[in-house]
């Protein structure tokens, strides 16, 4: 399978144009604010979610000034709502940096997710854009339901498998759904195309987030630590599956583990073995190819080329990935 940066060849030149237009659209004149925008602009990552946008506006008629728009759009809202949840959270590290609220405390970092927010919007509206903000913005909702459904779930414990995917259908999937749908109405394709290309990236949504769930229960060094999940109480698909295979003694006993764990490696350890002995993390994967084939029918119901080989590449980059 190909890196990040073979991926990206295509659309390269693009990505390095949206670089200077996402770092322009923050642009501030109160000193301060220009300071925290550029030092969020360094923390770039791996741009999966422009990468998105770009193919599927490729795939769907080609690449437009209204693109480059679309994934400054979508970095936008989702940069301001990572600031947010920063904050929600306490987290004080993303990507291997300081967060916003640990450099500048809360009020600050509030006050920035709003501006980055504002910025979205003022970006769009000024450009005509109303098609793209309707996209975004109904993922940013889904994004909030879904972080509040698990929120209010996770307290009671109560997480069946058909809300496990309601959660990560809007909370992780409704994004990368609007990349792909954002890219598509960028490039002047119809509602049914748009449509059909929000499909394919919910679909590849949450196979990814499956993906990401079963690293909470590896066995190998996968660049993320083991049990982050359990430290904060997430009930994922590994633990689901394995809680509905237990006797009803042993699953109350891991739920009790779950809850009152207090950070404690050997009582963690305890969950992931559960897990592991029944099978729950073979069962996640099952799940996870089940949507990435899903995800690859309807992204083969177009024209071969050098776009829709990009999103199976990043189709496979998301869902095979080690870490």
């Amino acid at each position: 399978m190909p890196g990040i940066e073979q991926i990206k060849k295509p659309i390269a030149a693009d990505i390095k144009a949206f670089e200077k237009t996402f770092k322009d659209s923050m642009h501030s004149d109160a000193p301060l604010l220009d300071r925290i925008t550029h030092y969020i602009v360094k923390q770039k990552g791996k741009q999966m979610r422009p990468m998105f946008v770009f193919f599927a506006a490729k795939l769907c008629g080609g690449i437009t000034e209204s693109t480059h728009r679309g994934a400054a759009l979508v970095e936008l809202l989702h940069t301001a709502t990572l600031v947010h949840d920063d904050v929600v959270d306490n987290a004080y590290e993303r990507r291997g940096f300081f967060s916003i609220n640990a450099l500048w405390k809360n009020k600050i970092a509030v006050l920035v997710g709003d501006y980055l927010l504002a910025k979205g919007l003022l970006l769009s509206v000024n450009n005509n854009e109303h098609r793209l903000l309707q996209i975004v913005s109904e993922a940013v909702k889904q994004m909030s339901e879904g972080e509040l459904l698990q929120i209010e779930k996770v307290r009671k414990m109560d997480i069946s498998e058909d809300l496990y995917f309601d959660v990560i259908r809007q909370k992780t999937a409704s994004l990368i759904a609007s990349c792909c749908a954002a890219g598509a109405a960028s490039a002047g394709a119809d509602d049914a195309t748009i449509e059909k290309m929000r499909l394919f990236g919910e679909k590849v949504g949450i196979a990814f987030q499956i993906k990401d769930d079963t690293f909470d229960f590896g066995t190998d060094d996968v660049g993320k630590p083991l049990g982050i999940d359990i430290k904060e109480k997430k009930v994922t698909l590994p633990l689901i599956y394995a809680l509905n295979k237990a006797e009803k003694s042993e699953r109350k006993r891991i739920i009790n583990l779950v809850k009152n764990h207090q950070d404690e490696p050997a009582k963690i350890q305890q969950i992931i073995d559960f897990v592991n002995a029944k099978e729950g993390v073979f069962y996640a994967n099952q799940k996870m190819q089940e949507y990435q084939k899903e995800a690859f029918d309807i992204l083969h119901q177009f024209e071969a080329g050098e776009a829709r080989t990009g999103l199976e590449q990043l189709v496979l980059y998301t869902t095979e990935r080690k870490k």
